[in-house]
């Protein structure tokens, strides 16, 4: 019966991918590159409209636009968001390339026609569940300690979840952080946190555009995760002149410099930051602890290269690591250290072969790696974990008609998997040990169409097919049902398969237009991840492992199905939007109780896979123009999980099930020199677990003291029966331009995070006492109110 519910499947989605190929008439091409005036950077997303209808294209991430049109005069409009918007009439008898640069809105252009008009891009694109945000609003709303961060504020939007205080993971549409794909420049990362996850990698410095779209709109073009794609691109650098900006705040100082290597033609760019705890620490650290610390640092790339009018080539990096470094006060000759962080490397290829045909390939490097040291007398212990891939990509956009759009193209992944690697010396003896690399294939060919079906309809119908090959060498050991090793072994040379996962991932999204200014879009996508990541702790740590799919570990799976409004009004000053969605998931992960992740030869047998459901509704009202702007986003939702192994078999809600979210975000010009910001979040309490019960057993006597001595032992029943009080707080910031010339500009912020105090849970633990044997619970929390100051230039 699955089968043939396939196959009927695949049937409309082919029927509904021909459809817009059965009509093409008699038209032409203007195509061309969005540009900034002032750096020469291109204009990721901005708009290309006829004017008096609702045909238009968006540029891609490179600037590059095609719009295909019939023959005869027509009035186009090109505008991007904060720029001055560019309107003439064209006589469209053959196909035209017309490239554009647009100035900033403070900045006057002679000679071409200025419109102020916003585009309805909301309301007519087919995209459902996707969000884009500007770095300028990373950088102006309060942060903990000054620092801002990207994650933290996308957590901000509605079915954007955050795990808790303390906590950089993102929980989209009841998805787990391992869930969403995260990349920068198109290179993933796999662990984008520092401090533990009290901050993200990303330097908001360095970064140019901010994408994210929640899996139940996810194009064709993106796979390998559940819930969502967090796309970040870096900074091009500035064509046209020297410049840079910066900030020194309160943990972290930053710099960010860009320029041309020759004018007009390439450019590069280069951002550090760094943390200072623990330089700032060691004055107030006893002297037998000097030398303990920790810091953060991270370093990004880039360079652009113009190498004629239809090549462009990118490479761009990322480098950032953690330490954390501890001396023994006791006299001991003991050092630990722990280092862990991403590196990344890509070059990319942008080529127009035709007005019609554009085209992106990427060769990319992804690594992320997890390394402790410990020393003690003779004794020098190493061990390590991480993963790395290899990646070559290629893209294509094809601009068939006026109304259709193709895209199409492969990726091919090779993984590397270091589950646990262990090098140690014992009086200059070696001894290397640990868990067995794994390697896999991820092999993906996609196609999509993007087509009007009159003046109301809008479709893009896909389909992507992914291989995953988990391949040798192997060398894989048998266990018998007690979990205990056998003699019995199996060898997969290099490149032998070991399993393969061949799927098919259908997707389709529907827009359709009720008014000019209104719309309702729908969307279904089947996803697929072959990767996992094995943790155990709630927190999300790295030292969690990525494991691959294997003969024991099944590909985890969903089906997400979508159902949005959305509205502007007022001008356009105002957009609303509802949407309602409904996830089932299949193979999720989870390890066995009491199940070791670290150096664990058999980790495939400590995982356990069961079901999800989440489903949910989120609202979104958002201010766009005038003195004061902002949003307010409201989700109501519900996440459970189903496993056999656990809570005997009963579903229960996942630990970051939140029925309700509110965030209320607003941003005001007091005048040309101030602008207060506000920010109030409000969210369920977190699901959690506690013991039903102790048992004390007596284990011996305590012969100084003449004592018994007994352990304790807690007796758990089911899981997440209760709930964290409600999470909320409020924070503030004042933004102080000091200084504003062409030359240079300097900037105060001047914020306060939790300015009421509020003590959030970060956990529960609980205490005995000692004197009536009275078991009372005691909660943690980590940010009182903190106040924080910035100052950041730009020249």
């Amino acid at each position: 019966m699955q089968n043939h519910k396939t196959k009927l499947t695949l049937v409309i989605l082919l029927f509904l991918f021909c459809i817009p190929f059965l009509s093409l008439g008699q038209s032409y091409t203007i195509s061309g590159t969005l540009s900034d005036s002032t750096s020469g950077e291109t204009l990721v997303g901005a708009t290309v409209v006829k004017v008096g209808t609702t045909k238009g294209v968006r540029a891609n991430v490179y600037g590059y636009y095609s719009f295909r049109l019939p023959a005869g005069k027509h009035r186009i409009k090109w505008s991007f968001v904060g720029f001055n918007s560019v309107e003439k009439e064209i006589d469209l008898r053959s196909d035209l390339v017309i490239d554009l640069v647009l100035a900033p809105l403070s900045i006057q252009i002679k000679e071409v026609e200025i419109v102020a008009e916003r585009i309805n891009e909301k309301v007519q694109s087919v995209e459902i569940g996707k969000i884009e945000l500007s770095p300028a609003i990373v950088k102006a709303l309060p942060a903990v300690l000054g620092e801002p961060d990207i994650l933290k504020t996308l957590t901000l939007l509605p079915g954007i979840k955050s795990g808790g205080e303390g906590n950089s993971g993102l929980y989209v549409r009841g998805g787990g952080p391992d869930q969403n794909l995260v990349l920068l420049d198109e290179a993933v990362l796999y662990n984008p946190m520092h401090l533990l996850g009290f901050f993200s990698v990303f330097n908001a410095e360095a970064v140019g555009n901010i994408e994210v779209i929640k899996g139940g709109g996810m194009p064709a073009k993106y796979g390998g995760r559940l819930s969502s794609i967090i796309d970040v691109t870096q900074r091009e650098g500035n064509l046209k002149k020297f410049s840079g900006s910066g900030g020194i705040g309160l943990i972290s100082s930053k710099l960010q410099l860009e320029g041309p290597i020759k004018k007009d033609v390439a450019s590069y760019m280069v951002a550090a930051r760094r943390t200072y705890i623990d330089v700032l620490a060691q004055p107030f650290l006893p002297s037998k602890a000097k030398g303990n610390g920790y810091n953060f640092y991270d370093l990004n790339v880039k360079a652009n290269w113009i190498l004629g009018k239809n090549d462009r080539l990118f490479f761009s990096s990322y480098f950032g690591r953690d330490e954390f470094s501890f001396k023994s006060t006791s006299g001991s000759d003991f050092t630990f250290g722990v280092k862990w962080g991403n590196a990344t490397a890509g070059l990319r290829w942008n080529h127009i072969f035709n007005s019609r045909w554009f085209s992106n390939t990427s060769f990319l490097f992804s690594d992320f790696r997890f390394e402790t040291n410990a020393k003690f007398g003779s004794v020098n212990i190493t061990s390590g974990s991480g993963i790395r891939d290899f990646t070559l990509k290629s893209d294509h956009t094809l601009y068939v008609a006026d109304n259709i759009i193709v895209r199409t193209g492969f990726q091919h992944i090779y993984h590397t998997f270091r589950p646990g690697e262990f090098a140690a010396s014992f009086n200059s003896i070696p001894v290397i040990g640990g868990a067995p690399k794994q390697y896999a294939h991820e092999s993906s060919i996609y196609g999509s169409a993007e087509w009007s079906l009159g003046e109301r309809f809008l479709f893009e119908t896909g389909l992507r097919a992914t291989l995953f090959n988990q391949v040798g060498p192997y060398n894989k050991v048998y266990y018998n049902e007690f979990n205990e090793r056998t003699d019995s072994t199996t060898y997969f040379k290099s490149g032998k398969s070991i399993v393969m996962y061949p799927v098919l991932e259908p997707r389709i999204n529907m827009r359709y237009t009720l008014t000019p200014s209104s719309s309702l879009k729908a969307a279904y996508s089947r996803t697929n991840q072959f990767l996992h990541l094995a943790s155990s702790s709630s927190a999300t740590l790295p030292t969690d492992l990525w494991i691959p799919s294997s003969q024991l570990v099944k590909p985890q799976n969903s089906n997400q199905y979508t159902l949005g409004y959305f509205k502007n009004f007022n001008k356009q000053h105002w957009e609303a939007s509802s949407e309602l969605y409904y996830k089932p998931m299949n193979n999720q992960v989870e390890l066995r109780p009491g199940a070791q992740v670290f150096l664990n030869q058999n980790i495939e047998r400590d995982v356990i896979l069961g079901k999800g459901l989440s489903y949910g509704a989120e609202f979104l009202l958002r201010k766009n123009e005038g003195k004061t702007t902002g949003w307010i986003g409201y989700t109501w939702s519900k996440t459970t999980r189903t496993f056999d192994q656990l809570n005997y078999g009963q579903s229960f809600y996942y630990r970051y099930d939140r029925r309700h979210d509110i965030s209320l975000v607003l941003m005001h010009d007091i005048n040309a020199k101030w602008k207060f910001n506000f920010v109030f979040v409000y969210g369920t309490g977190n699901a959690f677990t506690l013991p039903t019960g102790r048992f004390a057993y007596f284990i011996g006597a305590n012969q100084t003291k003449n004592e018994p001595v007994f352990s304790v032992i807690d007796y758990y029943d089911k899981i997440n029966t209760l709930r964290m009080p409600a999470y909320h707080r409020a924070d503030i910031s004042l933004n102080y331009i000091q200084k504003k010339t062409d030359k240079w500009t300097s900037t105060w912020n001047f914020s306060v995070y939790n300015i009421y105090n509020r003590a959030n849970p970060y956990f529960i633990y609980f205490d005995t006492s000692l004197e009536t044997g009275k078991v009372s619970s005691r909660m943690v929390y980590l940010f009182p109110i903190l106040p924080s100051v910035t100052w950041s230039f730009k020249f």
